[in-house]
């Protein structure tokens, strides 16, 4: 993995939920919030946090893309039965 990369597998393993991962987030940023972290744990504890979000941004923005697919094929399916009903 490159970085700040996600493999496509971080989000999409058979183990991975999105909502347990925003639980998970969720969860951090209360001990963060908290006060009672020590300086350090703050900062690998929002790095974890981060992880999380962009794994969640990651499946999001795959599902809007089929979403987006699924709508584009909508339009043409029904323009199609309105053509052939208007032809008879």
């Amino acid at each position: 993995m490159d970085g700040d990369r996600l493999s496509a597998t971080d989000s999409s393993s058979a183990n991975w939920n999105y909502e347990e991962t925003v639980r998970q987030i969720e969860a951090i940023m209360a001990q963060i919030e908290s006060g009672e972290l020590d300086l350090a744990d703050v900062f690998d504890q929002f790095a974890v946090a981060v992880k999380h979000l962009r794994q969640c941004e990651e499946f999001l923005g795959q599902r809007q893309q089929q979403m987006d697919l699924l709508i584009e094929t909508l339009p043409t399916h029904r323009s199609e039965k309105q053509e052939t009903s208007t032809d008879a």
